[in-house]
């Protein structure tokens, strides 16, 4: 009986081993680390490659034109976040150089692939940007610049809210390049919405657009330029990292 019973305890515990190994190797946990690892391997070498825009993955990266040498930012904090940051970076040779950053919000309910009016969030992709304007007379604004009383948000809005659209760029999603930003013509529809501009912020979420401070503001209108062919990437870092 006590030789049966220490081959069957021998038995159990070596199964016991192998079942503890074979967990391991195939675990979500195991799985979840090695994700986790490739994401970090990933954000490293797009950190270090200076030949890319920083924290923009293959997906979106292959959108933005190979002429651009001006690349605006849009980094979100998260798919269902307001808050976002924005930097601009400039092509110098094949480097792309970080000029400035600031904090910026996107639409009040964060981010979506399927922008749609009225969803309160900031569409996900690359998108160029051609034209500005604004209540306020042009700062020295090297794309086309329209002053326009049209601009003034309604004074039946919060009052925080009625400087918003002093400065504009106007963000080429469903809308008519070489327009005005205000032109109300939405190539692909009503229902996929439009007017989504970078504008003044007044210190929270948006409807759609990106806002960033009035001296963010005029910085971008007096740098980005159209012979330099600039675009604006933007999208919560989950899915600009994709």
């Amino acid at each position: 009986m006590r030789k049966g019973g220490a081959i069957r305890a021998v038995v159990v515990a070596a199964c016991g081993v192998l079942t503890m190994s074979l967990a391991a190797c195939g675990s979500s946990d195991h799985r979840r680390a090695s994700a986790a690892g490739g994401q970090a391997d990933r954000a490293s070498r797009q950190k270090t490659d200076t030949t890319r825009v920083p924290g923009i993955g293959d997906r979106l990266w292959q959108r933005v034109p190979t002429d651009s040498r001006q690349v605006v930012a849009v980094y979100g904090a998260g798919r269902n976040s307001p808050d976002s940051t924005v930097a601009l970076f400039t092509k110098q040779g094949s480097t792309w150089k970080q000029e400035r950053s600031w904090a910026a919000h996107n639409g009040r309910k964060g981010w979506t692939t399927d922008h749609h009016e009225g969803d309160q969030r900031s569409p996900v992709g690359v998108f160029t940007l051609s034209d500005a304007g604004g209540v306020l007379d042009d700062p020295g604004a090297k794309l086309p610049y329209t002053r326009s009383a049209s601009f003034q948000a309604p004074h039946t809005w919060s009052k925080s809210y009625w400087h918003d659209f002093d400065y504009v760029i106007a963000i080429d999603y469903n809308r008519v390049k070489g327009t005005a930003p205000d032109d109300p013509t939405r190539p692909l529809g009503q229902s996929k919405g439009g007017d989504i501009w970078l504008h003044m912020d007044h210190g929270s979420g948006t409807s759609a657009c990106v806002s960033l401070s009035e001296s963010a503001m005029r910085y971008l209108l007096r740098t980005l330029d159209p012979k330099q062919h600039p675009v604006v990437v933007m999208g919560d870092k989950t899915e600009l990292d994709a």
